[in-house]
């Protein structure tokens, strides 16, 4: 490989990386611009759905304490065999629900981010 396409190879990783942190630097940008206005709301709904989720959580676990009571004296099964049952149900809507929510969470949200990326790679490939 000749020295000018050794520079030239590292002048694109360069405007990669440039890219890369551009973006991020105007993504947390704006991420902290929206926090400092919305602060009080955001822990204020926070607090709520923490104290919310740690609620259900309890209620989840009585659930599945007098669920695997019931499978242990009405169906007869060992306790065993009730906890099992509970556990792959448990696991299963585990996974769809992560599932889900991965599908749900992709790509950038702010309009702003958007816009950024946008003018940025344009700069990069020196397109207008």
């Amino acid at each position: 490989m000749s020295e000018y396409q050794t520079k030239k190879g590292l002048g694109a990783a360069a405007r990669v990386t440039a890219l890369a942190s551009s973006v991020m630097d105007l993504h947390v940008r704006i991420a902290l611009q929206e926090m400092d206005r919305e602060k009080r709301r955001l822990i204020s709904g926070g607090i709520f759905l923490a104290t919310g989720g740690i609620l259900m959580l309890f209620a989840l676990i009585a659930i599945h304490i007098l669920l695997g009571l019931w499978m242990t004296k009405e169906l007869n099964w060992s306790l065993e065999w009730s906890i099992i049952l509970i556990t792959i149900i448990d696991i299963t809507l585990a996974g769809l629900t992560l599932r889900i929510g991965g599908h749900l969470a992709k790509g950038p949200y702010l309009p702003e981010t958007l816009d950024g990326i946008s003018k940025t790679t344009k700069a990069v490939f020196g397109k207008s």
